[in-house]
């Protein structure tokens, strides 16, 4: 009979490691782990940079959230803190700004994404759905109570038909956002060589162009100093048209964010690479123009951009008819 306990003392002690020492190696060895440690050393950091862009689009998306509830506020509202007095007194300003802030915010989860190698699918529609928040709803909602707000201290007795076509006009901007932004996840491809340029103004273009458009309308109501703000003024007048215009614009944007028409990838087309001295100089007086004014150049850049589409889709349609006429 073997005793079962017998020599388990043997058996049951735990085996010891060889102590590993480098002078053991050879030449060639010691530098093959080196740079196998340097590999894991890279790609524990690579893995630790995946959660910024998630945190990059979640911020897009609490700007945007920031912005519909500035947009909403009751400037009358009285309260004790300094912040809160000022984003009371400014928050349509604050509102549009932070529907800028969040296309940074958008910019910077795509660069970090790529960085760190690591695209997938739940960052994408992670961006998608903070997109819908900054850029389909908050700026509906801007325009909407920039309308609103005006139009009832300029006319208190508007027709209900009125109010109720501005909140569809809204209401459209918002679903051809979402629309265009589910066509945009079906359609697109991962790599940043794919992008130069997209079917239907990008949602981030469209709420640009409405932000710029409120920033320079409250510019002009502004002035040195808000006691100016005098009905029938110049400036009033001013405001007044780029008010009544405001629908009109909220509309086409979000009827061309779901059309056909090609807008090119300003970055990747144009900023990239070996450029000539003539487009060095262009992009420098843009820069000098927006330190200086920098309401009145996003506007007209927006502008720009945004009627460039169906501007350059026009001109090619009359010159394939002109090329496709018969010779006379």
């Amino acid at each position: 009979m073997i005793d079962p306990d017998a020599g388990t003392g043997q058996l049951d002690r735990p085996r010891r490691r060889r102590r590993f020492r480098l002078r053991d190696l050879s030449d060639e060895q010691r530098e093959h782990r080196r740079r196998r440690i340097r590999r894991r050393g890279r790609r524990a950091y690579i893995r630790s940079v995946y959660s910024l862009p998630s945190l990059a689009t979640l911020g897009n998306a609490v700007c945007g959230f920031g912005a519909i509830w500035l947009s909403i506020l009751d400037p009358t509202t009285l309260s004790n803190d300094t912040w809160t007095r000022f984003l009371l007194q400014n928050h349509f300003l604050a509102a549009a700004y932070l529907i800028f802030i969040a296309m940074l915010f958008d910019v910077i989860d795509g660069r970090l994404a790529r960085f760190a190698r690591h695209t997938t699918d739940f960052g994408g529609q992670l961006d998608s759905l903070a997109d819908v928040v900054s850029f389909g709803l908050a700026p509906a909602v801007l325009a909407l109570k920039v309308f609103h707000d005006f139009m009832l201290e300029s006319n208190p007795n508007l027709p209900p038909v009125l109010t109720r076509l501005i909140w569809a006009i809204g209401a459209l901007y918002m679903c051809c956002a979402m629309i265009r932004l589910a066509r945009f996840n079906v359609s697109n491809e991962h790599g940043e060589q794919h992008h130069f340029s997209f079917l239907g103004l990008p949602s981030p273009g469209a709420a640009a162009v409405v932000a710029s458009f409120i920033l320079v309308q409250q510019d002009l109501i502004e002035g040195p100093d808000r006691t100016q703000f005098v009905h029938h003024s110049p400036m009033y007048n001013l405001s007044f048209v780029m008010v009544c215009l405001l629908p009109a614009l909220v509309m086409s944007a979000g009827l061309l964010m779901v059309s056909t028409i090609r807008y090119p990838h300003l970055v990747n087309r144009y900023l990239r690479g070996r450029r000539s001295i003539g487009r060095l100089i262009v992009a420098l007086i843009v820069i000098l123009l927006f330190v200086i004014v920098h309401r009145y150049t996003l506007a007209v850049g927006t502008l720009a951009y945004t009627f460039w589409g169906p501007l350059s889709w026009a001109l090619a349609r009359i010159r394939r008819r002109a090329a496709s006429s018969p010779q006379t």
